[in-house]
């Protein structure tokens, strides 16, 4: 019966990113609902012009999430009362150079005034091939010194390599920022820092005598 040796290696790689993922919301509280939903269209539209201006391309820039519901309070001896109609959507915007970010961000700021919500903030890679590479071939590595030591200490030797499974590679964008209601119009700087890409392999080695 053929002996074999199944090892799991896993290796990270960084780099500076190069790409700012920016999620923005727009929220409008109208007394009425038609009034809220034109409001909400305008301030998105507002706020898209001013990123575009800025740089970002439209295959940068994503819609999602259309909300319209109404605001009710209890009141009592009456039952429930709209006090409000609040119109919602979020905007996906990807910053391809990362010296522009403060300033795009800033415009769509002070375009969407006090509609606009900063939701969150990642920074990754517009391209990831390269620093994932880098982190699979430390993956394999890891995987085949792990293997070796074991065959060692087993008094065998590795053969031929039987099998190989690539888990999911996982990156590790660095995400800033909450529910932030936008009072000012000014740039905030946006550090770069470093990212990661993680890699998993498991490979399977016969083993010899």
């Amino acid at each position: 019966m053929k002996r074999t040796i199944t090892v799991t290696g896993t290796a990270s790689a960084k780099a500076v990113p190069d790409l700012v993922t920016l999620t923005l919301g727009v929220e409008t509280r109208r007394e009425t609902a038609a009034k809220a939903y034109d409001d909400a269209g305008a301030a998105a539209t507002a706020v898209a012009a001013s990123l575009r201006a800025a740089g970002v391309t439209d295959v940068d820039l994503r819609t999602s999430g259309l909300n319209l519901r109404a605001d009710l309070v209890w009141v009592e001896g009456q039952g429930q009362k709209v006090t409000a109609y609040v119109a919602t959507t979020n905007l996906h915007v990807g910053i391809r150079s990362h010296a522009d970010a403060p300033a795009a961000i800033a415009a769509a700021v002070a375009s969407g005034g006090d509609d606009i919500r900063i939701n969150g903030i990642e920074q990754g890679f517009a391209d990831a091939s390269l620093v994932t590479s880098q982190a699979q071939e430390g993956a394999w590595q890891d995987a085949l010194t792990r293997a070796e030591q074991y065959a060692s200490l087993a008094s065998a030797r590795l053969g031929a390599v039987v099998s190989i499974s690539q888990q999911p590679v996982h990156s590790a964008p660095i995400p800033m920022g909450g529910l932030v209601r936008a009072y000012a119009a000014e740039a905030l700087p946006i550090e770069a820092g470093e990212s990661s890409v993680s890699a998993s392999v498991t490979v399977e080695w016969e083993l010899l005598q």
